[in-house]
C-alpha cells in the first residue's frame, strides 16, 4: 500500500484491547508504513504487544468490503450507496410503521469511535424510538457496568494505570493480563522489578501466561469467585481492617452486606472448600490482603462473564469500601476493559439499558432532558433488547429490521448457531463491516462497506477513562464510509432532521455538551466533558489523552482526572457508595450425565476476536496457528482423545471441532478453547456454538466461563497440510484450518473419508494442471504416507504432504524453502524425504512473534550458552525484548531444559 500522500508521522490508538496504547504511523520513503508505540501516551509510554506492533501488516485491501451489496434472488449484488441506503431507510420504515419502533434494532461494537455510537444511539432512542440498541460490549463489560452502578451510582473506574505501578500489591481476578492486557501487564511487571517487595496474586482456575510471573496463585474452583471475595470481607471484619471513619462518612449498606457474607463464607474452611483452595493458600492471600493498605484488584472476564458476574464485582468492590482503600494512588478496584472503546460506547448510551452521557434511562427527568437537548420527536421510555434476548426477539419474529455494526455475533454470541437461525428468519438484515466474507455477512441483504482503523476518525475511550483520538492517517478505500456518516444519510432518508453532522468534530462537540447537562437538586454525575466542550476543529484535531471528567483547569485549558472519589463523595442519591450484599451462587448449568465437563473460553495472545484483522499478519499467525482444546491428560485418556489430534467438544447447544492439547495449566473437569476462528479460518471450530446462552439477570452479560460439555473422538482417514501461494479449495477436507504465512498460506487438512493417493489427486488439490510441470512426489501406501511439491523455476510454489498419522513434517521448515529463489538438489531430497537434513534450519513453533524466534531457537541457545535467566536469552537471540508477552514461555524452555539435562 502506498502511502506517500500521508502526513510522515500521525499520531493516533491502537484498534485492540482496552489498554489503549498511543501508537505513531509514519509513512516511509519507499511507500510502506512503520508502525511505534507513543511515547507521548500515557497509557503505553512508548510501548507495543506484538498485536500492536504487526498493525502494518493487517492493511492490505485484500478481503476487504468496498462496494454496497445487495441480495437479490439468494446472490449478493454490487449496487450504489443510493440504491443501497434506499434499501435500509424504507426498510426501516416499513418494519415502524407496521409493526411500530421496537420492531427494528442495531447490534453494534465496541470496535466503534464514540462518534459514531454517539449517532447510533440518537437514531435509535432520540428518532426512532426504542433502546433496541445493544452492544458486543454486552458480552464483555456489562457485569461491570451494572456492578459500578450498585456500587458507586454511575458506571465509574476509580483508579488508572499508575495505580498498578504505586500500589503494594495487585491482585489479578479472572485475568490473564499478560495474554490480553499486555503493555499494561509489563509496566506492572517493571514496577516490581524496581520494587521486589511488591506482590503480584493472580486468583483464575487456570495457570495462565500471567501466573508464571506471579508471587501467588489461586486456583479455584470455576465460577466461585464470590465466595473468595465474601470470604475476604468476612477476613477483614474479623481482623479489624474496616476503615470505620471512612464507612461513617462515605458508605451505606455494611451490616447488610456483612451478614450476607457471614451466612456463606464467615468460616475460612467453608469457603475452601467452596473454592476448593488449599485453606493455608487462602488463609495466605486474606492476611496479605489484611496486612496491605495499597492494594489494586484488577479484574476482566473471568470475573464478568458469569450469569453471577455483577455479584462478582460487588463482592470485589465490597472489600475495598470496607477498607477505604479507593480512590487514592495505588488502591482500588480496577475494571480491566477487553475492547479499544468499550467505555466510549458506554458514555454514549452504547447499551440498551442507557442514555448518552452516563444518564439513566429508566428515569423521566432525564429522558426528558436528553430529548429536549436532542430536540428530538421522541425519547425511548423503556431498556431495549439485552444481546442474546435481542437475538431471541429475531427469530421469533418481533425484531423485522436488524443492522450489525462492525461485529461477528454468529461467531461471538452464546448459542451462535441460534444467531444464524435468527439471522436466516430476519425479514431485514444490515451489515456495515470492513470485511466482504464473514459469517454474519453470509446472512445479510444489504452489504455497507465501512472504514478502518487508519481511515476512520474519531475518539475511544480506555480502561482508564482516557479519551484518545483515532486519526485517520489513508484514503478511503473503494466506496466505503464512516459509520456516522451513513448512520446520518439513512436517518435523512427515513424524515429525521436532527442528524445533519457534518464532522466527527461537530458530533464531539455535541457529546461533550450533552455530558455538562445538570438537574438541579440531583446527584452530580461524574461523568463530565465540560472542558472539551466548544473545542475549536483545530483543538479539537490536536487533542491530547485526557481522563474524564474534564473540567476547565485555571489556565482554561482543559483539566483530567487521574482518580475519582478520593474526596468521598460517589454519584448516588445520597453521596455516598453502597456495599451490596452477595449471597454467592454457582453457575446455572452444572456439570453432570452426558456432559462431565466445563468448558471456559477466551484468547491467546497474538489474535484478536474473530480474526479479521489478526489473521492477516503472518506475525501473528505463528505462536497459536491452529485452534485447540486445552484439557488435562487424564481427562483426554478418559475421553479416548490424544495430544496432537482432533476431537469434538459438544453441549446441549452446539458443537465444534478442535486439536487436542495438554498446555499444562488445566485442573481436571476443565477444558479451555479460544474464540478467534470462525467460518473463514477453520471448517468447524466457532465455541460460540457451545456456549451456553444463560445470563446474568441484571447485566445480561452471558456466562462464557463455564458450559457443561464432552470430548469425543473426531475419528479421521487421514492428516495433512498443504503450503501454497495461492488459495485452495478444499472441499476434499472434512476439517480444516487456514493460516496466513509469510509470502504463502499453510491449510491444516484432516479427512474422514480414505482417498486414494494419487498423483491426479494431488494436482487437482493444488491446481496443477500441466503434465510437464516440475513435480516431485513420494508415496508409500503400506505406511499410508504422500507428498509431493509443485517448483517454478526452481522455486517452490505449494506442497503437500499426507498421512494416516497426525505426525507430519515441521512446517517452519518448509516454509523457510519457499523464501528461497530456488531449491538445491539437497533441498529437493529433502523435500521428498520429509525432514530437513541434519543442522537444517528449524526454528520450530514460534514464541516470540515480535522477533519471529521459534522454541528450537531458543533451547538451542541455552542449551549452547548455558543461558541461566530470561535476560540471558534475550541477549542471545532478543526473544522477550519487545512486548514481553512470551516472557512466560521462555521461563518454562529454561526450566524445561535444565529439567532434562
Amino acid at each position: 500500500m502506498k502511502l506517500s500522500t500521508i502526513p510522515l508521522a500521525v499520531r493516533t490508538t491502537c484498534p485492540y484491547c482496552g489498554v489503549g496504547c498511543g501508537v505513531t504511523a509514519t509513512a516511509q520513503p519507499d511507500g510502506s508504513l512503520a508502525i511505534a508505540g507513543d511515547e507521548k501516551h500515557e497509557a503505553n509510554r512508548g510501548r507495543l504487544c506484538v498485536k500492536g506492533a504487526a498493525l502494518g501488516e493487517t492493511l492490505g485491501l485484500d478481503g476487504r468490503l468496498l462496494q454496497p451489496a445487495l441480495r437479490e434472488r439468494g446472490q449478493l449484488r454490487d449496487a450504489s450507496w443510493d440504491e443501497a441506503l434506499d434499501r435500509v431507510a424504507a426498510g426501516f420504515a416499513r418494519a415502524v410503521a407496521q409493526h411500530g419502533p421496537d420492531s427494528v434494532a442495531l447490534y453494534v461494537s465496541g470496535q466503534m469511535l464514540t462518534e459514531d455510537y454517539y449517532v447510533a444511539n440518537k437514531l435509535m432512542k432520540g428518532y426512532i424510538g426504542s433502546a433496541n440498541i445493544d452492544t458486543n460490549s454486552r458480552l464483555c463489560m456489562s457485569s461491570s457496568v451494572a456492578g459500578h452502578k450498585r456500587a458507586f451510582g454511575e458506571d465509574i473506574v476509580p483508579g488508572c494505570y499508575e495505580d498498578f505501578e504505586l500500589a503494594d500489591m495487585v491482585v489479578l481476578a479472572g485475568s490473564n493480563a499478560a495474554w490480553c492486557h499486555p503493555t499494561l501487564f509489563q509496566r506492572l511487571v517493571r514496577a516490581r522489578e524496581l520494587r521486589p517487595q511488591m506482590k503480584i496474586v493472580v486468583i483464575d482456575p487456570r495457570r495462565t501466561a500471567t501466573v508464571e510471573l506471579a508471587d501467588m496463585h489461586l486456583p479455584i474452583k470455576p465460577g466461585s469467585d464470590a465466595w473468595l471475595f465474601n470470604g475476604l470481607l468476612c477476613h477483614l471484619a474479623r481482623q479489624g481492617r474496616a476503615d470505620r471513619d471512612f464507612i461513617a462518612a462515605h458508605t451505606e449498606g455494611l451490616d447488610e452486606a456483612l451478614a450476607a457474607a457471614q451466612d456463606t463464607c464467615g468460616d475460612l474452611h467453608a469457603v475452601a472448600r467452596a473454592c476448593r483452595v488449599d485453606p493455608a493458600l487462602l488463609l495466605a492471600f486474606y492476611d496479605a490482603f489484611a496486612a496491605t493498605a495499597k492494594v489494586v484488584t484488577a479484574y476482566s472476564q473471568g470475573i464478568n462473564q458469569s450469569s453471577s458476574g455483577t455479584d462478582k464485582v460487588n463482592s470485589i468492590i465490597n472489600c475495598h469500601l470496607l477498607t477505604g482503600r479507593i480512590g487514592k494512588p495505588g488502591m482500588g478496584p480496577f475494571s480491566l476493559t477487553g475492547q479499544p472503546n468499550a467505555m466510549g460506547g458506554r458514555e454514549v448510551g452504547g447499551l440498551a439499558n442507557m442514555l448518552a452521557a452516563h444518564m439513566e434511562l429508566e428515569d423521566p427527568t432525564q429522558r426528558a432532558a436528553v430529548q429536549a437537548f436532542w430536540d428530538s420527536p421522541r425519547i425511548a421510555h423503556q431498556p431495549g433488547l439485552k444481546a442474546v434476548d435481542l437475538f431471541r426477539a429475531v427469530e421469533e419474529g418481533r425484531i423485522k429490521a436488524l443492522w450489525i455494526i462492525a461485529t461477528n455475533p454468529v461467531v461471538s454470541l452464546p448459542d451462535a448457531d441460534q444467531a444464524r437461525r435468527a439471522l436466516a428468519k430476519c425479514e431485514l438484515v444490515v451489515v456495515s463491516d470492513i470485511v466482504a466474507g464473514t459469517d454474519t455477512n453470509a446472512y445479510a441483504d444489504v452489504l455497507l462497506p465501512a472504514l478502518g482503523w487508519g481511515e476512520k476518525d474519531g475518539t475511544v475511550t480506555n480502561s482508564e477513562r482516557r479519551i484518545s483520538r483515532q486519526r485517520s492517517f489513508l484514503p478511503a478505500p473503494g466506496a466505503a464510509r464512516a459509520d456516522w456518516q451513513v448512520l446520518c444519510q439513512v436517518a435523512q432518508r427515513m424524515g429525521f432532521g436532527g442528524l445533519d453532522y457534518q464532522s466527527v468534530h461537530e458530533i464531539f462537540d455535541e457529546h461533550a455538551r450533552l455530558s455538562a447537562w445538570r438537574n438541579e437538586g440531583a446527584t452530580a454525575r461524574v461523568f463530565r466533558l465540560d472542558g472539551l466542550a466548544g473545542m475549536s476543529r483545530r483543538d479539537y484535531d490536536e487533542l491530547e489523552p485526557i481522563q474524564w471528567p474534564v473540567t476547565h483547569g485555571e489556565d482554561g485549558k482543559p483539566r483530567g482526572a487521574a482518580r475519582l472519589f478520593g474526596d468521598g463523595r460517589f454519584a448516588r442519591p445520597s453521596g455516598r457508595a453502597r456495599l451490596v450484599p452477595v449471597t454467592p451462587r454457582g453457575p446455572a448449568n452444572l456439570p453432570g450425565g452426558d456432559y462431565p465437563l466445563v468448558l471456559n473460553t477466551g484468547r491467546v495472545r497474538d489474535q484478536w476476536h474473530t480474526m479479521t484483522r489478526t489473521g492477516k499478519s503472518p506475525r501473528l499467525a505463528g505462536h497459536v496457528p491452529e485452534p485447540f482444546i486445552d484439557m488435562h491428560p487424564q481427562d483426554a485418556l478418559l475421553c479416548g482423545v490424544r495430544e496432537g489430534e482432533l476431537a469434538r467438544v459438544m453441549s446441549d447447544w452446539g458443537e465444534m471441532v478442535a486439536r487436542v492439547a495438554h498446555g499444562g495449566g488445566i485442573a481436571r473437569g476443565s477444558l479451555f478453547v479460544p474464540i478467534h476462528w470462525s467460518g473463514q479460518t477453520a471448517a468447524d471450530a466457532r465455541v460460540g456454538a457451545v456456549v451456553n446462552p444463560v445470563v446474568d439477570p441484571l447485566s445480561g452479560e452471558p456466562e462464557f466461563k463455564h458450559t457443561p460439555v464432552r470430548v469425543e473422538p473426531f475419528g479421521v482417514a487421514w492428516h495433512g497440510f498443504i503450503l501454497s501461494r495461492r488459495g485452495r479449495a478444499l472441499e476434499r477436507a472434512a476439517n480444516w484450518t487456514r493460516i496466513e504465512g509469510q509470502g504463502l498460506r499453510r491449510y491444516e487438512l484432516a479427512g474422514r473419508e480414505p482417498i486414494a493417493l494419487a498423483p491426479g489427486w494431488a494436482r487437482e488439490l493444488l491446481d496443477v494442471c500441466d503434465e510437464d510441470a516440475d513435480w516431485l512426489e513420494y508415496e508409500d501406501q503400506g505406511a499410508g504416507l504422500y507428498r509431493a511439491a509443485h517448483l517454478v523455476d526452481g522455486r517452490i510454489e505449494a506442497c503437500l504432504f499426507v498421512s494416516r498419522l497426525p505426525a507430519l513434517p515441521s512446517r517452519a521448515w518448509l516454509a523457510a524453502l519457499f523464501e528461497q529463489e530456488r531449491l538445491s538438489a539437497q533441498d529437493r531430497a529433502d523435500l521428498l524425504a520429509g525432514r530437513a537434513r541434519a543442522g537444517g534450519s528449524d526454528a520450530g513453533p514460534t514464541v516470540c512473534s515480535c522477533f519471529g524466534v521459534g522454541r528450537a531457537t531458543i533451547c538451542n541457545a541455552i542449551r549452547e550458552h548455558k543461558l541461566m535467566d530470561v535476560a540471558g536469552v534475550t541477549a542471545c537471540v532478543k526473544a522477550g525484548g519487545n512486548c514481553g508477552s512470551c516472557v512466560p514461555e521462555i521461563r518454562q524452555l529454561l526450566a524445561d531444559v535444565e529439567a532434562a539435562e
